[in-house]
């Protein structure tokens, strides 16, 4: 066979290729219908109509119509370069001097290409004019078509295979062809061999492009091996993972890593951060979701937002197809691991409130225990032996059952007071009161002869809306202790700022241990001093705190500088102006 045979069967294989192409171009606009791929169809279609108009014109145009059809068909071939370049700046914008660059090149080239006297044939010699021309020719075509073959060679740097290979595919065909037409300018002769190897060039290049924009299924699936290996991996720490935590960080690296995301993040129904890779969850209101490159894919119980870049959604639909099944699976994790946390939690909840109660009862049993005890001893001392007893002794009994019997009932009414309060059974019926008259009213309850020891710094227009109960059980209960357990003067402060009323009592003892401080509010809990000295049940900084978080507030403790304890009861007010405050 000889070489011009296998030249002209080459030749009919170019045209079969590059017609393919054309079909292939068109096929993927009509099923995508987006900016890229109506570029990619300009572009290849272009190439197509060249091809198949080139064999129908002939080889040495003879009439000046002919000639005509010859040039526009050079200027024609000029546009593929330019539509190429057009198909990569789909993705990321040039700048405008650049664009301006191209344009004028190719009005200048096309202007040429009308303005040279005359092709020369095959075999005939070129002028100077004409060699320029070819010159300045390769040189638009070559250094644009590299420029956007290095453009995607660069941008599939860290995309996942098949958006990768597809990428780069391109960039290859985008330089075979340039070097097969480097090839047919340099051999003007037609030589056999040179021109074996750019037809051989012109069909690999047609392939190549073919296999970037559309390649086959299998040979998909084949590229996406490594990403389906990840999938499946995090798909079965899916199955495994029992919290929150455990599910997004075994598949969100997957999922950024399925599409090349920058960043990948996991939202709620009502479109708050579940867990966030790649940046930081605040970082999904920055994203503006008109960008290409930021994708957002309904869940069962939210969504998934995919800072993915510019060019996976279109090399990429696949993944992202598979990433929002990912996500739809990621969604059931989340919720049944959520159910696992609620039920653990629920179920130590159940352990220490049985716990709590256990220890409560022995607890109760113990403190009642001690006043029953004294009670049922004086009762029988005085029922056996009260003939024999002198009037003082009688004294000394009666005196000692009034006071075990105060001390059971005020234990008893304590219990009864944590029970309402478990319960939540206590209510709450803010009023307004005078905080300095309300507060000298308890001082002269609580303190006794002792009211001077207590310095009441409150103006005395500050008023408050707070239950009287609730104010009444704290603040006698905080003056009692620091009477009791700190040193004099015992300091009353109270304000309104920051919508809520806050009254601190303040004594100058040598405040609470270090070690106490975390079990202060504890039930039964006394420091090992107030133990030995019999000093309280332990109950009541508990209800304090219980009466005032029923109120929505706190009762918090401070160390009072220079020494001494600091106990504040904060209250919102809600309801009341600003100006009140």
């Amino acid at each position: 066979m000889s070489s011009q045979t296998v030249n002209d069967i080459l030749g009919h294989v170019s045209t079969v290729a590059f017609t393919v192409l054309g079909l292939i171009s068109l096929r993927f606009w009509l099923q995508r219908r987006d900016r890229p791929s109506l570029w990619a169809a300009l572009c290849f279609g272009t190439l197509t109509a060249v091809v198949l108009v080139g064999v129908v014109i002939p080889e040495d145009p003879q009439t000046d119509l002919e000639q005509v059809e010859q040039r526009l068909l050079v200027v024609v071939l000029l546009l593929f370069p330019y539509l190429l370049f057009r198909f990569a700046a789909a993705f990321e914008p040039a700048s405008r001097r650049v664009e301006w660059m191209i344009g004028l090149s190719i009005v200048a080239l096309s202007i040429w290409t009308f303005a040279l006297p005359d092709f020369p044939q095959e075999g005939e010699p070129r002028s100077t004019g004409f060699d320029l021309y070819l010159g300045a020719l390769v040189l638009y075509w070559g250094s644009l078509s590299l420029f956007v073959a290095a453009k995607l060679w660069q941008a599939g740097h860290g995309q996942p295979n098949v958006p990768r290979r597809r990428m780069r595919l391109l960039g290859i065909a985008a330089t075979l062809l340039t070097v097969a037409i480097l090839l047919a300018v340099a051999n003007p002769e037609n030589t056999a061999g040179p021109a074996l190897v750019t037809a051989l060039l012109a069909i690999a290049s047609a392939v190549a492009f073919g296999l970037g924009l559309s390649p086959p299924a299998l040979l998909r699936l084949q590229w996406r091996r490594p990403e389906m290996e990840k999938t499946r991996q995090a798909t079965g720490g899916l199955i495994a993972a029992t919290t929150p935590e455990q599910v997004t960080s075994e598949v969100l690296p997957a999922m950024a890593d399925l599409v090349g995301a920058q960043a990948v993040f996991l939202l709620d129904a009502d479109d708050a951060v579940l867990a966030s890779h790649g940046a930081a969850p605040e970082a999904v209101s920055s994203l503006n979701e008109d960008d290409p490159g930021v994708v957002k894919l309904a869940t069962p119980s939210g969504s998934l937002v995919v800072w993915a870049g510019p060019y996976s959604p279109f090399f990429g639909t696949e993944e992202l197809d598979l990433l929002r099944s990912l996500g739809a699976l990621t969604s059931l994790a989340l919720d049944r691991s959520n159910l696992f946390v609620r039920e653990r939690e629920a179920r130590l909840a159940l352990e220490r409130a049985d716990e709590l109660k256990t220890n409560f009862i022995a607890l109760a049993a113990h403190e009642l225990r001690t006043p029953v005890t004294s009670v049922h001893g004086v009762v029988n001392t005085l029922d056996r032996l009260g003939d024999r007893l002198s009037d003082g002794d009688r004294v000394e009994l009666r005196e000692a059952l009034r006071s075990q019997s105060e001390r059971l009932r005020r234990l008893v009414d304590q219990l009864l007071d944590l029970s309402r309060l478990d319960a939540d059974s206590v209510p709450i019926h803010p009023v307004s009161i005078a905080v300095r008259d309300e507060v000298e009213e308890l001082v002269a309850a609580s303190a006794g002869e002792r009211s001077q020891e207590v310095e009441i710094e409150i103006p005395a227009e500050l008023t408050a809306r707070i239950d009287q109960t609730v104010f009444e059980r704290v603040v006698s209960n905080l003056l009692t202790n620091a009477l009791r357990h700190g040193d004099s003067p015992v300091r009353v402060t109270a304000a309104r700022q920051d919508r809520h009323f806050r009254i601190a009592v303040e004594d100058c003892g040598s405040g609470v241990p270090a070690e106490f401080v975390e079990d202060l509010f504890e039930r039964f809990t006394r420091s090992d001093e107030a133990r030995a000295r019999g000093l309280g049940s332990g109950l009541g900084l508990s209800i304090a705190r219980s009466y005032a978080r029923a109120h929505g507030g706190d009762l918090v403790y401070h160390d009072a500088p220079p020494r001494g304890s600091r106990f504040e009861l904060v209250v919102p007010q809600t309801g009341t102006s600003a100006a009140d405050d």
